[in-house]
């Protein structure tokens, strides 16, 4: 029996899912078979040759295949207005999305504003975009940022220096093909800044002030199965065991994002990417274990919780949570990412502005379980420098 009535909440996911090694071809067969007839197939050029060879099924049922390989890794609202200007012409009634977070985020907006005529820039907040008339379908090569699952799409701003986001139940995709075996090509250290995203979200989800217990479930485990994995893919990147752990673990962070989303460790990510352009995984696993640390004593229980699907054995609450940032840390050395701002080519003068620009990120920071000052902000930056 539950304690106390929950909020209400809403959850947001595709009508039809697709997960398990092996799984993206019959998936490919199954969106032929729904008739389709001109289909935008958005990728990079790392993984244009396994996103075509998926497009040939529906080539072969028929469709009209035209390729944009020119989503960059943190893409802008100049890049997504010229792809969005190029669909426009070609008038698909499908997009696929093959890649990582950033294709998946752009072909999200393509798809649902190649056919109107208003700004990118109308749409950032929350709600604002109402439909979607064009089919989508996403599939990550990257566990991840579980964006083929949300309902959120971000940009860089250049003339603002900072990420926006379009939040939107239209941004949900139609059908989400999640097969581990498309992520066992990826590169050691993109497994390792990924595959943290994609731990973050679950557990910011489960310490946010929005918590709820539709979700808690989603984000202990998806902690659980990257915390116990993602080591093991990444010093074995052929470890399908571990890609599929580590890809079942972002899909439910990616779940947790539409009703929860992310906080404080996101907040203070930005500007990292934002000014210095340090990819989105990276600024995420530099700051993990501190902004992680600064919460602990705000939500001690539910730390502990995720201390202990880290492996923690200690029955004592306070002292489980207290242990949680070092667990952290741990994980990113077994990971092999590179820790210190300083190593990354961040200067320690930008760090003041740095905090400026993070608590304007005021849609995360008010579910962070602790409130940040600009002196904690500081402090932070100056933790991990």
């Amino acid at each position: 029996m539950l304690a106390a009535l929950p909020a209400s909440v809403t959850l947001l996911q595709p009508p039809r899912i697709h997960f398990g090694p092996g799984c993206a071809n019959e998936a490919m067969h199954t969106l032929a078979r729904g008739g389709h007839r001109r289909v935008l197939l958005m990728t990079s050029p790392s993984v244009r040759a396994p996103a075509q060879a998926l497009a040939a099924i529906l080539l072969a049922g028929g469709a009209i295949v035209e390729t944009s390989a020119a989503v960059p890794p943190e893409p802008t609202i100049a890049c997504c207005e010229e792809l969005r200007a190029a669909a426009r012409v070609f008038a698909p009634d499908l997009v696929l999305a093959v890649g990582g977070g950033s294709v998946l985020d752009v072909a999200k907006l393509v798809a649902a504003l190649h056919d109107r005529p208003e700004p990118v820039g109308k749409f950032f907040g929350l709600g604002l975009l109402t439909s979607r008339r064009t089919a989508l379908a996403c599939v990550p090569t990257t566990a991840g940022t579980g964006s083929e699952v949300s309902p959120n799409a971000l940009l860089f701003d250049e003339a603002a220096a900072a990420k926006k986001a379009v939040i939107s139940p239209a941004l949900v995709p139609d059908v989400a093909i999640v097969d581990p075996a498309l992520t066992v090509s990826l590169p050691v250290a993109l497994t390792a800044t990924t595959g943290l995203d994609a731990l973050s979200h679950c557990l910011e989800a489960y310490t946010s002030r929005a918590a709820h217990i539709a979700v808690d479930p989603f984000a202990l485990e998806g902690v659980r199965l990257i915390g116990a994995n993602l080591a093991r893919a990444v010093t074995d990147g052929t470890n399908l065991a571990a890609r599929t752990a580590v890809a079942l673990g972002s899909l439910y962070g990616g779940l947790c994002l539409g009703p929860v989303n992310t906080a404080g460790v996101h907040a203070l990510a930005y500007p990292l990417g934002g000014e210095f352009h340090l990819a989105h995984g990276l600024s995420i696993a530099l700051l993990l274990p501190a902004v992680t640390g600064f919460n602990a004593s705000a939500s001690p229980a539910r730390h502990a919780a995720l201390a202990r699907a880290l492996g923690a054995t200690d029955p004592a609450d306070a002292r489980a949570a207290a242990g949680l940032a070092a667990r952290l840390t741990q994980l990113l050395a077994d990971c092999r990412v590179p820790t210190g701002l300083g190593a990354h080519g961040i200067p320690r003068e930008a760090l003041p502005r740095m905090a400026d620009s993070a608590l304007l990120v005021t849609r995360l920071l008010k579910n962070n379980p602790r409130e940040v000052t600009r002196a904690d902000a500081l402090r932070l930056y100056e933790s991990v420098y």
